[in-house]
């Protein structure tokens, strides 16, 4: 496994296992699975509903604390600083924690200002590790920072072969803020597995289209969060260190790039408007 140093000295592994939309009930054996390859990050979220079997996976698993790192996330409807310091309680009480490796702010809506604060205080008691943002514009992240005491070791943002975000990226490397991909299949949109240049570079390699996305990324600095409940997609999503994409094989994949999502636009302001107020039973 390979490791991306934060910008204050945490590893974080640079593969992740995600459980975005992995019932509860499949949830624990899905992680069980995927660390006995040697999945070490864990990747889950408030609204994901699934942290308890997070839990128990890791508790079950016999895995030293210390070699595990555990993300998760604070939804919208839990912002501002006293609600933040209650949903953080009520997610480490549920994955039995008594830290998280990251935790992250989970959408740009709502008082996000006093989430972070409290993030910042939580950050210095030592019950979080790192702390950073999900889905954040640039402008919004800028002044998040700006008006802040510590600015977020992480930003976690959709980024794929049709949504490339290179400025975003640009920008980042520039703040020393580490750049993670959710969705780095795109979730299948548009018939990414089928995309005859990836196919291409990928039977180059004797790899899959995934394995060649995955390894896109990663070339780029930036750390993955691929989701599967099948253990052979597991294990290849881990086979992606032993090649390297040519400059070639990285101009063409550039071409793909549409500069838009296929999955959700956040500038949208419908979408905006759904993602601020929607509400879960958390």
């Amino acid at each position: 496994m390979e490791y991306k140093v934060l910008a204050n000295g945490v590893k974080l592994p640079m593969v992740g296992f995600g459980v975005f939309q992995v019932d509860e009930q499949v949830c624990e054996q899905a992680v069980l699975d995927a660390l006995e390859p040697g999945y070490r990050h864990i990747d889950t979220a408030a609204t994901y509903l699934n942290e308890a079997a997070v839990g128990r996976a890791i508790a079950s698993s016999g895995i030293k604390r210390e070699d595990l790192f555990i993300t998760t996330k604070l939804w919208v409807q839990d912002h501002g600083y006293e609600n933040t310091k209650r949903a953080f309680a009520k997610s480490l009480q549920k994955l039995g924690l008594e830290y998280l490796d990251l935790y992250l702010i989970h959408k740009p809506y709502g008082d996000y200002y006093g989430a972070w604060r409290a993030l910042e205080d939580l950050y210095k008691e030592g019950l979080i590790r790192a702390i950073g943002v999900t889905s954040f514009s640039s402008e919004r992240l800028q002044d998040l920072f700006l008006h802040n005491e510590i600015k977020p070791m992480v930003n976690q943002i959709e980024t794929n072969v049709w949504f490339q975000r290179k400025a975003e990226e640009a920008f980042l490397k520039k703040e020393g803020i580490a750049q993670e991909a959710w969705a780095p299949f795109a979730e299948g949109k548009s018939q990414v597995f089928q995309q005859p240049v990836l196919k291409a570079i990928g039977s180059k390699y004797n790899k899959t289209v995934g394995q060649v996305m995955l390894r896109w990324l990663l070339q780029r600095g930036v750390s993955v969060i691929p989701k599967t409940v099948k253990k052979e997609r597991m294990r290849e999503n881990l086979d992606v260190f032993d090649f390297a994409l040519s400059d070639e094989d990285l101009r063409a994949i550039a071409a793909l790039d549409t500069g838009k999502s296929t999955i959700l636009d956040d500038q949208d302001l419908e979408t905006a408007k759904w993602v601020g107020t929607v509400t879960y039973d958390l």
